[in-house]
């Protein structure tokens, strides 16, 4: 991950890129694996996707790695997942520090095992003054419980009703202090947001493409950004003529 920013100058780089990593179980069963190996193979696409990122600039990325609805899967499928999830940080917190990555947290933690959150607040100390790429996990993420226990802190900060606007509850956000996300990628060809940044993504482009993450790589992420560079973004307002 060492090379610098090379994006092609005819791009428009996203400020904020989410990403819904779909498709691993799909991708296994097609090539009759069991689904915990597409998981793996998902994990391990994560070092390639986030290299071309960084060679194409983009500041910010938030990957959606597990959901509050995902903890509804079969157990053995949740507890091999989290598995994949607690090896990867061990994999690879290091190497993203020494390429100069930021890893922040973005979720719940109460389910989570207290080793698990340690290896999570461990990865964030070590990493919190990196500036070259900021990489939001979303771990036991929900745009709704996001949005409940943003109300929760705001109650509990005592902030009267006719102080709230939606640049007072953006900060409450777990991405309080970061753009909102231009452009969301979903793979493997679904068409939904699956209670993803849905606060945050008000605004956002949708780019779907029918390739399963393991095959997500560099190749994938410019032909999204082609076609966030194509998009003629309006805001609800009407294009001056």
């Amino acid at each position: 991950m060492s090379r610098e920013a090379t994006a092609p100058p005819e791009l428009v780089i996203p400020r904020h890129v989410g990403i819904i990593m779909d498709g691993n179980g799909r991708w296994a069963q097609k090539r009759g694996l069991p689904r915990l190996a597409g998981h793996r193979a998902g994990t391990e696409n994560i070092r390639r996707v986030l290299e071309a990122c960084v060679e194409f600039g983009i500041p910010v990325v938030t990957l959606y790695a597990f959901s509050t609805e995902n903890w509804g899967r079969p157990p053995e499928e949740v507890r091999g997942l989290l598995a994949l999830l607690e090896r990867s940080i061990d994999r690879e917190t290091e190497h993203l520090h020494r390429n100069g990555v930021q890893i922040r947290h973005i979720g719940r933690t109460d389910r989570l095992g207290p080793l698990f959150c340690d290896k999570i607040a461990q990865a964030v100390a070590l990493t919190r003054n990196n500036r070259r790429l900021i990489l939001n996990v979303a771990l036991d993420y929900g745009g709704r419980a996001e949005i409940v226990d943003a109300v929760r802190r705001i109650v509990s900060d005592g902030v009267p009703a006719e102080a709230i606007d939606e640049a007072l509850f953006s900060r409450y956000l777990y991405t309080a202090d970061l753009p909102d996300p231009d452009l969301i990628i979903r793979t493997a060809g679904e068409m939904r947001l699956s209670n993803f940044l849905i606060w945050q993504a008000a605004y956002a482009e949708y780019y779907s493409t029918p390739t399963y993450w393991p095959d997500f790589d560099r190749e994938e992420l410019l032909q999204a950004l082609k076609a966030f560079t194509a998009r003629e973004r309006r805001f609800g307002l009407v294009k001056q003529t």
